[in-house]
């Protein structure tokens, strides 16, 4: 007998209404406001949710239990998401469905290549998106028997979830921060302003990026403006 309302659901097969009962989710995120979207996404559709905020932990989590689904964000704190997307996708026993997320849409092909099943790109708030990109390519037997009704609606975490992630960028973005820990903190940057819809934090981020890209040094001023803009988002989002 099942013990819990989670463990009587996941023995249920999938629905119409909940196309991915029966399935457990890993996400791979270190975005907490990305990671609550996720999370919303997958309780609607009737999956089961672990998360992992960096290789190491996802690594934990794979040693414990071989989830249906993988999520994996390209950017994580210690290392490449691609990397695990090629481990997950070309072992023994490879995971049913592997998608990349990224707020960087020209990791695409990298993403592709490493061996994912689709690509996502932040924001992801539609129900509809995520559920075809998991339903294409899984098994039969693990789809709806019915045809699904189509979810047109859109998550919309709640911001205070982002006060976790400006914390976090605070944090990084000391004038004692060294190229790698910026280099990682921009990435981590661009991802969460796209899934914020911050187009001003995402433009100036942007713009670091790129310079970085051609060769060029990064910039102090550029970089205190950043740290600006994260202080006041950070204290807008501060819990009443």
């Amino acid at each position: 007998m099942p013990e819990t309302l989670e463990d009587f659901l996941m023995s249920r097969p999938p629905t119409a209404e909940r196309p991915l009962l029966g399935q457990t989710v890993l996400m791979v995120e270190d975005s907490r406001f990305a990671c609550e979207a996720l999370r919303m996404i997958c309780q609607r559709s009737g999956a089961r949710i672990r998360r992992a905020d960096s290789l190491a932990s996802a690594e934990r989590h794979l040693r414990s239990y071989r989830p249906g689904i993988a999520v994996v964000d390209v950017g994580l704190p210690d290392g490449s998401g691609l990397e695990l997307i090629e481990q997950l996708t070309h072992s023994d026993s490879p995971i049913s469905v592997v998608l990349g997320i990224s707020g960087d849409d020209m990791l695409e092909p990298d993403v592709m290549a490493a061996g994912a099943h689709g690509f996502l790109s932040k924001p992801i708030t539609s129900i509809m998106a995520f559920q075809q990109a998991i339903l294409t390519h899984l098994p039969n037997n693990a789809r709806p028997s019915k045809l699904r009704s189509v979810d047109v609606d859109r998550v919309e975490p709640d911001r205070i979830a982002l006060r976790d992630d400006f914390a976090l960028a605070a944090e990084l973005l000391t004038p004692n921060s060294d190229e790698a820990t910026l280099d990682y903190l921009m990435t981590f940057l661009i991802g969460v302003a796209k899934s914020a819809r911050d187009a001003v934090l995402e433009a100036a981020v942007d713009d670091v990026v790129t310079a970085r890209g051609s060769g060029k040094p990064l910039s102090a001023a550029k970089l205190k403006a950043i740290g600006q803009m994260i202080d006041e988002r950070l204290n807008a989002t501060e819990p009443v």
